[in-house]
């Protein structure tokens, strides 16, 4: 039987509403926040009565994306529920769209009304939720990569040899980290209505202190061209930074692109002055090779 173009359209539709059903149904399973887990169970029974009312009018049945489950699944262990449900923000902002286009069918209508409820109900949960450590992540993050792309900037022009820029950034990084730390315990034991706890908060920020240097440090270890190590460290400083604010704009529902080049621009700023900075001292300090 030959299925045209809508029917096709409403069956992948149907696909997509069966696996986001067993997504909220497995991660209301997976956790103990009770209000969290009453929202996925009620976004749960919505999308199964979407499954059933796509059932009716494509006359098929469909199973879920047992890949796309799977995938949601590991994300959660990784990267936490509340980063999942950021993601979903996104898929039920799809399916509104995708439901939209068919406004004539009430049924449909009706549906693309219920997503985007879903949309806003998920947006307000997710902002809502305390992300207690996160700007002790962002502090020892933003710093690490602020500091030391320029740091190393300037540790190559100044030095140009890849294996004592490496050894003067270790050193200095190490250093870096242990003040940081220091100073966020001292911060967070002073202000005590954050939540936090200071020796935790502490732990965070020297630990994404320490995990950011040691990938900007990485191709000066690998790589006996001091500039070109510099030029691979930059791209690795870009992939840390997508990476975080990626996550970071999930969780909290906002704009990816402007924080990405609002901290790319910053860091990459500093690291230009700093490797001006490194070729004046080399110049007129007499240093040259």
């Amino acid at each position: 039987m030959k299925i045209d173009a809508t029917t096709k359209r409403l069956i992948a539709l149907q696909r997509d509403e069966a696996t986001l059903c067993e997504v909220y149904r497995r991660l209301s399973e997976a956790g103990a926040d009770c209000e969290r887990n009453r929202l996925l169970r009620r976004l749960a029974d919505d999308e199964r009565r979407h499954l059933r009312e796509l059932e009716r009018l494509t006359g098929q049945r469909v199973d879920a994306d047992g890949r796309r489950v799977r995938a949601y699944r590991c994300m959660a262990r990784l990267l936490g529920a509340t980063f999942v449900m950021g993601q979903m923000v996104h898929c039920e902002k799809c399916s509104e769209k995708s439901y939209a286009r068919h406004s004539d069918t009430p049924a449909l209508a009706a549906l693309a009304r219920d997503e985007r409820r879903h949309r806003r109900e998920l947006t307000a949960f997710v902002v809502s939720m305390p992300l207690s450590y996160i700007s002790s992540v962002v502090l020892g993050l933003n710093d690490a990569l602020v500091e030391f792309t320029g740091a190393l900037a300037g540790f190559t022009l100044a030095l140009d040899d890849s294996r004592l820029v490496a050894l003067t950034g270790g050193v200095t990084g190490i250093a870096a980290a242990m003040s940081m730390a220091a100073s966020e315990y001292l911060s967070t034991k002073t202000g005590r209505s954050e939540g936090k706890r200071p020796l935790k908060a502490a732990l965070c920020t020297g630990s994404a202190y320490v995990v950011t240097v040691s990938v900007l440090l990485l191709p000066f270890l690998f790589f006996s061209d001091a500039f070109f190590a510099l030029g691979v460290m930059l791209v690795a400083a870009l992939a840390v930074i997508a990476s975080f604010n990626y996550y970071y704009a999930v969780v909290r529902c906002e704009n990816f692109r402007r924080r990405f080049l609002e901290m790319s621009a910053l860091s990459f700023s500093i690291a230009g002055i700093s490797f001006l900075v490194g070729y004046l001292l080399r110049r007129f300090s007499g240093i040259e090779r």
